[in-house]
Order: C-alpha cells, then structure tokens, then sequence
C-alpha cells in the first residue's frame, strides 16, 4: 500500500517503524520533501541533541551501544544518526546503521540510520540536519548524532548538538596536544574509554584532560566545566556516571536558557545547507556556453535560491 505524506506522518506518529524509514528517505532525497515533512510534524517536542565523537578507534560506537541500552532501560525513545563519509563515486555512506549497532535493531524504542556527508565541504548534510528535526518530532527523547572520527564533521557537530562527548582513550598524551585545536577543544564531557585495558595510563590521561580543563586549554562555554569520565563500553563501567553527567548537562542548559539558544542555532545551520544544496544542485544542472557571463549567472543562481529558501524560512 503507498502512503503520501501526511499517512506516512501519522503512521510514523504512531511508531511505524517501516513509515519512519519512508520519511528519512523522502528528507534524504529531497529537500522539498524535507521541508513539507517538518512543517506538517508537531513543532512542540522537547528533545535532547548529543553529538557523540573523538579519537579513530575509541570504542565510541560500542559505548554508543551502552547509552542506548541505558536511556531505554529508563522508558525514553533514542534515535541515532550515524555520519558517515560520502563515497566520492555514489555520494552514498560508506558505513551502514545495520553494521553498527544491529543488537538494538528490533527495538521498537530505537531507531537508526546513517547519513553520509554528501560530498559538502563540511562534514554535515542537510540530510543528517533535518533527520535530527525529524526524529525529535517524532517523540524521541534523546537523539545522538555520531561521526566516524577526527575531520570536519566532528567539528561540525558542535553547531547541532545540545550537549557534546568527546571520546579518548588512555594514552594519548602527545596526540591530544596536537587536536587541541580542533575536536578536542569542543566538548562538554570527555570520556577516557576502555580503561580496562590501560591501567597507570587511564590516571595520567584522566590528569592530562583535568589540568587541561582547569587550566583554559579547554575551553568552557556558557559557563559550564567540562566533565571527565572513565568507561569501559565493552564491560560497562561506568556507563551510569555518564549518563548522569550527560543529564546534569542537559538541566545546566535548560537553567540557564542555553537550550532554546541551541534549538534556534540548529535551525539556522539547517536552513544554511538546505540553502548550499540548492545552490549545488543547480550548479550542476547549468549548461554553460563560451561567450557567457559565468560570474552573472553564478550570482543570479545564488539570489534565486537564497530568496526561495528565505521566503521558505518566513513562512
């Protein structure tokens, strides 16, 4: 049986799992498509944004797994969206949400899906922006948005996220030194992970991160000081603090109106690259002559989207 819009919407609403899917395909396909989806969900939930990433190796999408298992264990609804790099030939996400964290796959509470990049500059789509939207609409309560490892996308989740964990592991040291000027700098809570295996290293990278944070090479936003959490994802320890802190985030935002100023600035990042896909979009479909004025034509295509996507944002 096919379904509009509108029937997806309400079957989504009411857990469809297979009608969810159907959305997330229309949000990824087309951008249109992605703005009737959103204006027609109800604009009234409250949900929690956690970007989830760090260091190549660090355990982050088995620790993933553990917060999963612990927020639904307490009733809630999660979604993740997996950022993946693009294909440089398909555009498509080279890793896929099946692979990731397949033990929560029937799990009518959870919903995955990878996104891929897309071939933009930065590391986010407006895919994976507007999935986010989507899925807090939907009534998940939390929803994380993971990336593969150190780039642009790590960066990037910052501008989208409510709170932020960035993932190590014992023994980093010199390596850390040097990411200090990218995602290390953005987190609002650091997770030593598998601790189980390190020992003496897991103290001397936990007073690392410490001194680093007391002394500003970390920066702090809004007022709070990051937090720092061992874990063994594979055993599970430690799980539970984290969880807590992730929530003493989430109350420390909301206290201090910080919340609302995220929500508005996700919405801003999503109109920007629903803005850069159209402009990309149609560059691509420009037939250009010899003899024509390139520049004109480049600014004329870019006036003509970016009023399509203003009056858009308006209404």
């Amino acid at each position: 049986m096919t379904y509009g819009i509108e029937g997806l919407i309400k079957r989504s609403l009411e857990g469809d799992r297979l009608a969810i899917g159907r959305l997330l395909t229309i949000v990824e396909r087309n951008p249109e498509g992605a703005g009737k989806v959103i204006d027609m969900l109800p604009g009234d939930s409250d949900f929690h944004v956690i970007g989830v990433t760090g260091i190549a190796g660090s355990g982050k999408s088995t620790l993933l797994n553990q917060l999963i298992t612990s927020y639904v264990s307490r009733g809630e609804r999660v979604a993740v969206v997996a950022i993946d790099p693009s294909s440089r030939f398909s555009k498509g996400a080279l890793l896929g949400d099946r692979i990731r964290m397949q033990v929560h796959a029937t799990n009518k509470n959870v919903f995955i899906r990878s996104v891929s990049t897309r071939g933009l500059k930065g590391g986010l789509s407006f895919a994976g922006v507007a999935m986010v939207d989507v899925f807090g609409r939907l009534g998940f309560n939390r929803v994380f948005v993971e990336s593969i490892g150190i780039g642009q996308a790590d960066v990037d989740i910052m501008s989208i996220s409510d709170t932020i964990v960035v993932v190590t592991v014992p023994g980093l040291g010199d390596d850390i030194q040097a990411l200090k000027a990218g995602v290390m700098e953005i987190g609002d809570v650091y997770v030593i992970n598998k601790v189980d295996k390190a020992g003496e290293e897991a103290n001397r990278t936990y007073e690392y991160l410490r001194f680093a944070i007391e002394s500003g090479e970390l920066g702090l936003r809004g007022g709070w000081v990051p937090r720092i959490v061992k874990t063994s994802a594979v055993l599970g320890e430690g799980v539970d603090r984290l969880v807590e802190v992730i929530d003493e985030h989430r109350d420390f935002i909301v206290e201090r109106g910080l919340k609302r100023e995220k929500d508005l600035w996700r919405r801003r990042v999503m109109v920007r690259l629903l803005a850069e896909k159209m402009i990309l979009d149609q560059l691509m479909k420009v037939e250009y002559k010899s003899g024509g004025d390139l520049y004109m034509d480049a600014l004329k295509l870019i006036k003509n989207v970016v009023d399509r996507v203003f009056q858009r944002s308006i209404q």
